[in-house]
């Protein structure tokens, strides 16, 4: 059935500060690609953009920020992918919209995309689309881009002011976003006040990195976190560029810091591949991500969150097996026990016995195979945080992802697997849909998601009762087919396997983080 398209000359037609942009409509929504939120020299604190005359089109995405690896598709029936062109000057937003009335003030839903910091673009995953969430939820979607790899987090602070946050500049960037949305967002319908941040993986990280960052306050105002905390990942405390940039410098035959500004990416690029992995192996710094200093207060788990941090509500998860992005046990279900048993004692050697009990304790109704695949990378971490910041004076409320996949025989959830269910997006992604309990799951995760956004709570109907996170007391909503609010639940559990587990970066993930 067609769908209803209107773009003419003079609909939709939007007025920022900088000047008026035409989107289009679609069935209802107004949607504007590529907008320009910001300016920037290479290195440099971003600037807002100049003002012009007449009427831009924002009618197509704009470039997303080049990469130091090229991607290879692979695992596209799990998370489909969209891949773009580059270019450095990628300061870009979308905006998915029901209202263009500044009078509608609709909550507004900021995503930060994930990749870590070095990787990914707002429009990398299908799933990232932001139509659907604003029309079933009747909000204001954005997506940004910003810079990222050495690009966004390269100290050279030491080699100029001039360069002063270089080391942040990706984050600089996304407090510029956010500043653009508080500025205009109420002409598409928005309201400024009522700005709630939500991503996964980098994009999650980003969300926590912008609750202890000045900078930033007041401009969003709660924040979901989605496999967003890992241990290891982002400095914990002040680091220097010099050894990095000098490294730099020798292997291009400069003399100078300001001419890297100069150096095409690409061959900035594959000098910075040459000379970097030597000194990381050192354990010295390399960029590619935020680094504490007066803009970054730092991880909050290690510093304490920021007065205004305490102050923000919070979601934040996990999905069931996050890095399991491998083959599925094969017909598990039919599996003998003492096969099942001796695929666990392979991995767990002298622990299977005390891990299964464990297990069987947390999760009943699950086959044991699947405790080959329980993530503790991010769920230790994560739990930990939650801890924390169940002391602050807002709620944090908790979740992990559990359901199943009807693929391979039965799938645990991996990495990025509740995305399309929070943008209200499984019909683009075939392997989240099963007859007579994805549509459920999706309105139950969906509904959380922009409940959390409208009112601070994620608690509706469709959904057992959901407290708050209290000190000592981890109320986890399991979204699975039976949805169940559970207390301190896989706490034994994880806190066992975790105490044997590696840590990030002492073994090769199954897949990159950018997933």
């Amino acid at each position: 059935m067609a769908r209803q398209f209107v773009c003419s000359k003079n609909e939709p037609v939007v007025q920022t500060k900088a000047g008026k942009l035409r989107g289009f409509i679609q069935d209802g929504t107004y949607t504007f690609h590529g907008i320009k939120y910001a300016d920037a020299k290479r290195f440099q604190a971003p600037e807002p953009v100049e003002p012009w005359d007449g009427v831009k089109d924002a009618l197509s995405y704009g470039f997303v920020c080049p990469l130091l690896h090229q991607d290879t598709p692979s695992g596209e029936v799990m998370i489909p992918h969209r891949y773009w062109p580059f270019d450095e000057n990628c300061q870009y937003l979308n905006v998915w919209t029901q209202s263009v009335d500044p009078k509608a003030k609709k909550p507004v839903l900021v995503w930060l995309h994930g990749g870590g910091f070095a990787a990914g673009s707002s429009i990398e995953h299908v799933a990232y689309d932001g139509e659907n969430m604003s029309k079933y939820g009747d909000v204001v979607v954005v997506s940004i881009n910003h810079r990222l790899n050495i690009l966004g987090y390269l100290d050279l602070s030491s080699f100029g002011e001039k360069y002063r946050n270089s080391g942040n500049a990706g984050n600089d960037d996304m407090v510029a976003a956010l500043q653009w949305i508080h500025d205009n967002i109420e002409n598409f319908g928005g309201d400024p006040e009522n700005v709630t941040l939500f991503g996964q993986s980098g994009g999650g990280m980003k969300v926590w990195a912008l609750m202890q960052t000045p900078a930033a306050d007041g401009l969003f105002h709660k924040g979901i976190v989605q496999s967003g905390v890992i241990d290891g990942f982002v400095p914990e405390k002040k680091v220097d560029g010099t050894k990095i940039v000098n490294a730099l410098l020798a292997e291009l035959g400069l003399k100078e810091a300001e001419e890297l500004e100069g150096v095409p990416y690409s061959i900035l690029a594959e000098a910075y591949n040459k000379v970097s992995p030597a000194l990381e192996k050192a354990g010295e710094y390399v960029g590619n991500t935020p680094i504490p200093n007066e803009f970054y207060m730092g991880d909050p788990r290690v510093v304490g969150f920021t007065e205004h941090a305490r102050t923000i509500p919070l979601m934040v998860g996990t999905v069931f097996g996050e890095f399991s992005f491998g083959p599925a046990i094969a017909a598990k279900a039919s599996m003998p026990e003492e096969k099942k048993l001796e695929l666990l004692k392979k991995k767990y050697g002298e622990n299977t016995e005390r891990f299964l009990r464990l297990f069987r304790a947390a999760y009943p109704q699950k086959d044991i195979t699947d405790l080959l695949f329980v993530d503790t990378l991010f769920r230790a971490p994560t739990k930990d945080f939650i801890e924390k910041a169940s002391h602050n004076s807002a709620p944090v409320y908790s979740y992990l992802f559990t359901y199943e996949f009807p693929y391979d025989g039965g799938h645990v959830a991996w990495h990025c697997a509740e995305i399309p269910y929070t943008f209200h997006n499984t019909d683009k992604v075939p392997v989240c849909n099963e007859p007579g309990v994805s549509d459920r799951l999706e309105e139950q995760v969906f509904g959380a998601w922009v409940n959390f956004a409208k009112y601070g709570d994620p608690g509706h109907a469709a959904l057992p009762q959901w407290p708050a996170s209290k000190p000592g007391d981890e109320a986890v909503m399991l979204f699975d087919r039976v949805c169940e609010l559970k207390h301190n639940f896989d706490h034994n559990l994880v806190d066992a396997v975790y105490a044997v587990a590696p840590r990030f970066g002492e073994e090769e993930p199954e897949a990159p983080i950018q997933h």
